[in-house]
């Protein structure tokens, strides 16, 4: 079975002979509800299929036109690719036909043509006005230039060439897409004997195929598809563009309604806000106000919310404006979405567009950097790169891996990947790190407030040669991978040096120190060598030689950046000599006794319980020593 990978809509006002139109063309009754039968007006969303004259099978929606049922007719237009507009020629243009229109073009439907209907009920000058009218009506819309096809689906009557039309438009109309990762908005659901669960509707992106497992949102219910079924036959694959049934496997079909959405597992998330462009109608009455009720319509989702204007105090009507839909419920959508806003109470369509981000937090009105970052985002819809682009220059400063790359732009790992190269080759992304990827930008950003932040520290503490990699944290505000990632790039490039114990030495950096200090210097270390293996803490060290605390502080740090003492936990500064001897003397004992023995170590240092317990956990941190069991061994390399 071939098919062609569009879906055709109808629309239009009630009883203008939309359901009969579809039965005429492909024999297949839409208005499958016993209740639709009896009262001869279609409530819910029927499908149908036929054939081009190529063997090729296309799928037509027919949509409710009471406006009662607009929400169902929302619900079937996601997905539409070419239209057929249906007005009676008795009629003529109604309301709904009017309003049809308009949530088509903002649901962005490009193409169609106009079925002109009941001509057998009118006479022949009228077919003339009729058609008159409904250029008229349609002037401004995207079916400004449509063909209006006059046609009686009783007498046949003008049938063949609106069929010769049809076939052709439908031919010539762009087939949509599989590229993506699979979504699936559910336009229906219910449980066949000896299946199970069923849900059907139009893919809007990628493509599933029997034994995938599909996730079923909000509730994240995840399944194996265990069959497909598209236009009347079983099948191994559809793909968007193809109107289809999925069978389902271990859910229950109490646990699914329309709304919801079947989708290749951990891409897709509900969110409760979402960033967007937003167009009123032109013919509004009054404009669109900030914090308005409104119900969102989006896929085959209907959820009530509220609209906060970003830009603007008002979007007057015709006008557009970005704004961020504050929902109720939770919805699953993606970025480039079409949705349609109606107002909560009374039910009248506002406008509508298209979905930028989903929301993570509240976007606040007026600011500058919250209209230039969604705007930046709006442009780069069409493009999966520039998409990937602005994720990369909208993230904070850090790394992100392509899998939660792929999640943001809604592509599979192998193509963000390819992505990524595409911008690394035109210098806008960098690889930092393995598997990291940061915007080009952002790493210069990085790298300038590093150096910043670098140079206002040593400013402060001239006396310093390193810099504790904890004290650059606290100053920049870089989270610790990207951090590590960062010093770890600019050692590369020659601009530092990453020493053992989480120390940073910037390239040829000195330390500024006087006579005055190297005398202090020579005093101090001569007080830790007498002291041997009962260091004082530093505040004990300045009490014992009679100096303020501060200055005896910063001469250690000065010893402890030239190597010449090392602090033990922070909180012991031992000389290098005594240091050196002690880890020399544990690592000889435990050799000698299998595992360390405390007595004859604290014996062999002539040291207390007060320092020996901190050396040891510190050797533990270092690396030489190890716990098994009760006893400390040495660790193996």
């Amino acid at each position: 079975m071939q098919i062609q990978p569009i879906v055709i809509g109808t629309a239009g006002h009630i009883d203008h002979g939309k359901s009969t139109l579809v039965k005429t063309l492909t024999g297949i009754d839409p208005d499958r509800l016993k209740e639709e039968q009896e009262r001869g007006m279609t409530i819910d969303l029927g499908f149908a299929r036929f054939a081009l004259p190529d063997g090729r099978k296309v799928g037509i929606v027919d949509v409710p036109g009471h406006e009662r049922f607009v929400k169902n007719m929302v619900a079937g237009a996601t997905g539409i690719d070419l239209v057929v507009l249906v007005v009676a020629a008795d009629d003529g243009v109604m309301p709904q036909t009017r309003e049809h229109v308009a949530i088509l073009g903002l649901l962005g439907v490009k193409r169609g043509l106009v079925a002109l209907t009941k001509i057998d009920m009118v006479e022949p000058g009228l077919v003339e006005l009729a058609t008159d009218d409904v250029r008229s009506a349609l002037r401004g819309t995207f079916l400004e230039e449509a063909p209006i096809l006059p046609l009686s689906s009783i007498t046949k009557v003008g049938l063949d060439e609106f069929q010769r039309v049809l076939f052709k438009m439908a031919a010539e109309t762009p087939p949509r897409s599989d590229t993506g990762i699979f979504r699936m908005p559910i336009q229906r659901v219910f449980s066949a004997h000896g299946f199970g669960t069923i849900v059907t509707g139009i893919p809007v992106s990628g493509h599933v195929q029997v034994g995938d497992v599909v996730e079923v949102l909000p509730k994240g219910l995840k399944s194996k598809v265990r069959g497909i079924h598209a236009y009347g036959e079983s099948t191994d694959r559809a793909r968007a563009g193809h109107s289809c049934a999925l069978n389902l496997a271990e859910i229950d079909h109490h646990d699914v309604v329309r709304g919801n959405v079947a989708a290749a597992p951990g891409f897709f998330k509900p969110v409760s806000m979402v960033g967007a462009q937003l167009t009123a109608l032109p013919v509004l009455d009054r404009g669109i106000e900030n914090r308005m009720r409104i119900r969102l319509h989006t896929g085959t989702a209907e959820v009530v919310g509220e609209v906060v204007l970003l830009d603007q105090e008002r979007i007057e009507p015709g006008q557009e404006g970005l704004v961020q839909l504050r929902l109720d419920e939770p919805v699953v959508c993606a970025p480039g979405d079409r949705y349609v806003l109606r107002l909560a109470s009374p039910v009248i369509t506002l406008g509508g567009g298209v979905i930028v981000e989903e929301s993570k937090y509240r976007l606040k009105r007026f600011k500058s950097f919250v209209v230039d970052e969604l705007s930046r985002a709006a442009q780069g819809l069409e493009s999966p790169r520039e998409s990937l682009e602005v994720v990369l220059s909208r993230a904070k400063p850090g790394l992100l891996t392509p899998d939660a790359l792929a999640v943001e732009i809604k592509r599979s790992r192998e193509e963000t990947t390819r992505l990524l190269n595409d911008l690394k080759s035109n210098g806008k992304a960098r690889a930092l790190g393995v598997g990291r990827w940061i915007h080009a930008q952002k790493l210069a950003d990085a790298r300038e407030r590093l150096a910043a932040e670098l140079a206002r520290w040593f400013q402060e503490n001239p006396h310093r040669e390193v810099v504790d990699v904890r004290d650059l944290r606290r100053v920049t505000g870089f989270e610790a991978e990207f951090l590590d990632a960062l010093l770890r790039d600019e050692e590369g490039a020659g601009k530092l040096k990453i020493e053992p114990g989480g120390l940073v030495r910037p390239a040829a950096r000195g330390a500024s120190v006087d006579e005055k200090t190297e005398e202090l210097a020579r005093t101090v270390l001569a007080a830790l060598e007498k002291a041997a293996w009962s260091p004082p803490t530093p505040v004990e060290l300045a009490a014992s030689l009679g100096l303020p605390a501060k200055p005896v502080q910063s001469v250690l740090e000065l010893l402890a950046d030239r190597g010449d003492v090392h602090f033990v936990n922070r909180e012991f500064p031992l000389a290098r000599a005594r240091f050196d001897a002690a880890r020399a003397a544990v690592v000889e004992n435990c050799t000698k006794n299998g595992s360390l023995d405390i007595p004859t170590l604290r014996d062999r240092l002539q040291t207390t319980r007060k320092f020996l317990i901190p050396l040891l956990e510190h050797f533990d941190g270092l690396g030489v020593t190890t716990r098994l069991g009760a006893n400390r061994v040495l660790k193996r390399k």
